[in-house]
């Protein structure tokens, strides 16, 4: 055994700062939700029909990232189940959950998969079409009589990269059984996601709707509070570092996920340089770490115009849409690409400023009107270290790295 090694797992097996680390994962569901309160309330008593063998309204929740809808979600659902098995219902009524992300569940068939592998229909991975997966699932719900409840996490991304289809089949589906039943809880941070569906979805999805506000300093306090008495033992946080995680969670929208990464990065870096206890220091550290794999992991799942977009923006730093449109064309022709429109790079502006990769800002020039200058918002070095990766954009970048 390296000597080297043994101190690094030693100190992890006999760690001074994590009592159980886990319970500052984003996964990780509570015992209680800190000012979710009203949300818990509205939401239990939308899905409590199901105790009375009844179908549940369809919800759809909204709410910014980091706000408490999937917690909620599953908290309710837990607390649902535990009740039914508490009362003995499952002798009279047959009711089922099942949870799926649609960002990692990103096709129709896997969706179907997941949500019947969930209340326990096996369906094969591969080798069936779409459709006759959907019909197996649907006989299994009616033989069986049972009420399923179907949460669809970030549903917006199933549907802008496959269609609303499914949707329409599961708010059809209701229709066609006749023992079992459905209902759609929806999980989106698009306020207008419903709008962008077809109006026959529309008319039969969103019976009910949850609007989940951002936390504010003080909130995500609260919950870091909570969550450090289970996370981590006694002494082991100085003072200032969780009003820290939360106030830099709060300027970004009223993140607790932010905060609760915040602060279990900050305090595995203060573990993995053998500290006696979590420090401002570290959770400065982790702040700029986070923001590091963050960039990486946005940059490298553009599409290729946006990141051809990106690298005219990093390369010319600040500029006008014309500017960078100008650019943006020199570098297709220099990699034999066809450019996009004009009108078309202004959009993969707009949605690089959205997801926070650039700063696009409208500023007035007197009598010439009003021009939109973006500039590059996060580490330039760090852009062009993931931008290399790509064979196509590696030559472009060569030279001008540094400048």
């Amino acid at each position: 055994m390296s000597d080297v090694l043994r101190d690094i797992f030693e100190r992890s097996v006999r760690s001074r700062i994590f009592k159980d680390r886990k319970v500052l994962l984003p996964d990780y569901v509570p015992d209680e939700l800190p000012h979710r309160e009203e949300q818990i309330k509205k939401l239990g008593a939308i899905l409590a029909p199901v105790l009375r063998g009844e179908r549940p309204s369809n919800v759809f929740i909204y709410g910014l990232t980091g706000t408490g809808k999937t917690a909620v979600t599953k908290f309710v659902i837990r607390n649902l189940m535990e009740y039914g098995k508490k009362i003995g219902l499952f002798s009279k009524v047959r009711f089922a959950s099942a949870y799926v992300n649609c960002r990692q569940d990103d096709t129709t068939y896997r969706v179907i998969y997941r949500s019947s592998e969930e209340i326990g229909c096996k369906l094969p991975f591969t080798g069936l079409s779409t459709a006759e997966a959907y019909r197996r699932l649907m006989r299994f719900i009616d033989r069986l009589g049972i009420i399923v409840i179907v949460i669809l996490d970030e549903i917006d991304f199933l549907v802008r990269k496959r269609g609303d289809e499914l949707l329409y089949r599961l708010t059809r589906a209701n229709d066609e059984l006749r023992r079992g039943k459905i209902s759609i809880v929806g999980i989106t941070n698009k306020i207008n996601f419903i709008d962008t569906l077809d109006a026959r979805v529309r008319s039969s999805l969103s019976e009910e709707e949850l609007v989940f506000p951002p936390y504010n300093a003080i909130q995500l306090e609260d919950i870091l509070r909570s969550r450090a008495k289970l996370a981590f033992h006694e002494d082991a946080i100085d003072e200032g570092v969780i009003s820290l995680c939360a106030s830099l969670a709060a300027k970004e929208h009223g993140d607790a996920r932010k905060a609760l990464d915040l602060l279990r990065v900050a305090s595995e870096i203060a573990e993995r340089e053998g500290a006696p206890k979590v420090t401002i220091k570290h959770v400065h550290m982790a702040r700029a770490e986070i923001e590091k794999d963050r960039v990486t992991e946005v940059v490298k799942t553009l599409p290729l115009h946006s990141k051809f977009v990106l690298l005219a923006i990093t390369q010319i730093y600040e500029g006008t849409t014309g500017e960078i449109y100008n650019r943006y064309k020199v570098l297709c022709r220099a990699a034999g690409l066809d450019p996009v429109t004009q009108r078309r790079v202004s959009d993969i502006i707009s949605e690089l400023d959205m997801i926070g990769l650039v700063n696009a800002k409208v500023v007035s020039r007197g009598r010439y009107g009003k021009t939109r200058i973006t500039t590059l918002n996060v580490p330039k070095h760090t852009v062009l270290t993931v931008l290399s990766e790509d064979m196509r954009l590696a030559p472009l970048i060569k030279g001008y790295r540094y400048r």
